[in-house]
């Protein structure tokens, strides 16, 4: 199930909504949230949540045995095996595949591997329940001692699937004493309709676009303008699809209680490749920093090959492909190129110039990321660079970009904060005029954006998104 989809709008959320506040009380209500969201999990993939259940109780337990032995040995053991259990999943089903392909291209083998599907999300709740069984280790926050929460918490189906990656601490005070706010409902429903907005209207619609260019099987004839305008569109894509996700997870999460921590910040207006990933998937970047590049010297000590080696993590979470590494990995070149030059030399230059570097460098990036085949790559490359035998421009191109303008202007509006600075702006206005207006103009707000949405959905089988397969 998804969250952009009729079923889950018109029946599984107001089903859940009217379940979970019919009663007071808070084991009912933690009861109800842990099962809905079991059945949102099992939805299209019902043997996983057995994975799920599993692989959380062994987590509960490892908090629960290293918080009884803090400060020995065993605590250090139960620590390692929390480590090696996770990542020992999420290694057999996402990664024994590529090691398995990649031997047999080098030493000419045939080994063969079972084919899974892979478990829906379980790149974050692994990275979940690791940073929560750390946390313990590192004495920063209490084991959760009812396995009832601690699954609950695990399983919460607003950010299962697609994150963000919620940590135990960011929620674990809300875990128990969650209350009824009305501003709270209110204001989730508003964020969760923005980001179904951007979702439906915005990231759907490039989709469609994304695959009529870069999933052509004729890529090699695509003129340069084509290529360049197919990249550009799966940057729109993918922005507008994981950003809305998040914005609908935080705004279902508001709705029932809970306040999860921002994950974009408008990533196409930064100047920088570091001010870039301080802006997008937060959640993943602060987990790698606190988790993984702080822990091993951060920059005090082997910086540069901290920085490589969080970067190739980085890029291989995304995916079991050379090129999601090599993405990775370009993004790491650019963070140490930018620390040499330091920002004092980088501040220097213009605005306008750092921004478009760093669209430009972004935009080569989704390239990096978009094609898994290396000769569909390097064709790619080839065509965005003119280093071919193709046109420079096409003139269907023409005609599809005045077929979308409307669109396309608002997509790139949409990625600059104006729509933050419109809600601040007028929530003044409102507020200065009657406290009742803002309440009004939010719903009203909130029901334009549904029935748009809606519209959209309706009659339409192609609803993509990107991040399931992570």
């Amino acid at each position: 199930m998804v969250f952009a989809s009729l079923t889950f709008l018109y029946f599984f959320l107001p089903l859940n909504l009217i379940l979970y506040y019919c009663s007071n009380n808070a084991n009912y209500r933690n009861f109800i949230l842990t099962l809905f969201s079991f059945v949102f999990y099992a939805w299209g993939e019902p043997i996983w949540v057995f994975l799920l259940i599993f692989s959380a109780t062994v987590d509960y337990l490892n908090g629960l045995f290293i918080e009884k032995y803090q400060g020995t040995i065993w605590a250090k053991l139960g620590i390692i095996s929390t480590l090696i259990f996770n990542l020992g999943i999420l290694f057999f089903f996402k990664y024994s595949g590529f090691i398995y392909d990649n031997v047999n291209a080098i030493f000419g083998t045939s080994f063969q591997f079972p084919k899974y599907s892979l478990p829906i999300g379980i790149s974050f709740y692994t990275f979940q329940t690791i940073s929560y069984v750390i946390d313990v280790y590192r004495g920063e926050v209490k084991a959760q001692r009812s396995w009832m929460k601690f699954m609950m918490f695990v399983s919460l189906y607003h950010q299962l699937v697609a994150g963000p990656i919620v940590r135990y601490s960011h929620i674990m005070n809300e875990i128990d004493t969650r209350k009824f706010r009305i501003r709270d409902i209110s204001g989730g429903i508003t964020r969760f309709c923005v980001g179904l907005f951007k979702k439906v209207a915005i990231a759907n619609i490039a989709a469609e676009l994304v695959v009529k260019y870069l999933d052509n099987p004729e890529l090699s004839s695509l003129s340069t303008g084509e290529m360049w305008f197919g990249v550009i569109m799966f940057s729109i894509q993918i922005y507008f699809d994981f950003s809305g996700y998040s914005d609908m997870a935080i705004g279902l999460g508001r709705m029932f209680g809970f306040h999860y921590h921002e994950n974009f910040n408008y990533p196409y207006i930064a100047k920088s490749a570091t001010d870039f990933w301080r802006r997008w998937h937060i959640s993943l970047g602060t987990f790698f920093r606190d988790y993984v590049y702080i822990p091993m010297g951060g920059n005090k000590k082997n910086g540069y090959l901290n920085l490589f080696v969080v970067w190739g993590l980085t890029g291989l979470w995304h995916g079991a492909n050379w090129n999601f590494i090599f993405w990775g990995l370009f993004f790491g070149i650019l963070i140490m190129l930018e620390r040499l030059i330091t920002f004092k030399r980088i501040n220097k230059v213009p605005g306008f110039f750092l921004r478009i570097y760093l669209l430009l460098a972004v935009v080569l990036g989704w390239a990096l990321f978009y094609f898994t085949d290396s000769s569909r790559l390097l064709t790619c490359f080839k065509s965005l660079f003119h280093v071919t035998d193709v046109p420079w421009w096409d003139y269907s191109l023409t005609l599809t970009i005045k077929e979308n303008i409307y669109w396309m202007i608002l997509a790139f509006v949409l990625c600059m904060p104006v729509y933050q600075f419109l809600v601040v702006r007028y929530r003044k206005v409102l507020l200065e005029r009657n406290s009742n207006s803002l309440y009004w103009t939010g719903i009203a707000f909130s029901i334009f954006l549904l029935v748009i949405s809606t519209a959209l959905m309706v009659g339409k089988s192609y609803n993509p998104f990107i991040y399931y397969r992570f």
